[in-house]
C-alpha cells in the first residue's frame, strides 16, 4: 500500500513535551534552556529540529524535537540528561508524547525522564501511513 513504512527506511521520530513552569522560575528555565540547546546543537548535527515554546502567561512550556530515527533520540537522551536534569527543580513535566516507531530502551529512557521531571508518562503513537521528505544524510 501506498505511503506504508518500507522495511530498513529511516523513519522520524517527533518527540514532543509539555511542562509546567514553578512560580518564578521562569527567567532560570531560560537560561538553563538556552545552556541545553547549545550543548545540543554542538553535539548532535543528526537532529532535524529542536524548539522550545513558551507560554508566559499561562507558565507553560512546550519542546519539540524531530528526530531521523529512533537512534538518535537515544543518542539525544544520553547527551542531554544531565542538562535535563538541571531544569528539574524548575519544572512539572505534564507529558512526554512520541510520534514513530521508537526502540524498546528509547522508551524505557524517556519514562526514566518522566519519571525524574515529575512527569505522568509517556503515550507512543505509531505511524500508520504517510511520508516524510528527509535531508539527505550528511557526509
Amino acid at each position: 500500500m501506498a505511503g506504508e513504512p518500507r522495511p530498513g527506511a529511516s523513519e522520524p521520530i517527533v518527540y514532543i513535551d509539555h511542562s509546567d513552569i514553578h512560580e518564578g522560575r521562569l527567567e532560570d528555565l531560560k537560561d538553563g534552556i538556552r545552556r541545553l540547546v547549545d550543548v545540543i546543537e554542538t553535539h548532535e548535527p543528526q537532529l532535524i529540529a529542536y524548539g522550545f515554546h513558551l507560554d508566559e502567561e499561562a507558565a507553560r512550556m512546550t519542546v519539540i524535537a524531530v528526530h531521523p530515527d529512533t537512534a538518535s533520540l537515544e543518542l539525544h537522551m544520553e547527551i542531554g540528561k544531565e542538562e535535563f536534569r538541571k531544569l528539574g527543580d524548575l519544572i512539572t513535566l505534564r507529558q512526554i508524547q512520541i510520534y514513530g516507531r521508537i526502540s524498546e530502551r528509547a522508551r524505557e529512557m524517556l519514562e526514566r525522564k518522566a519519571k525524574m521531571l515529575g512527569g505522568s508518562g509517556v503515550s507512543v503513537s505509531e505511524p500508520f501511513v504517510g511520508f516524510a521528505h528527509l535531508p539527505h544524510a550528511r557526509d
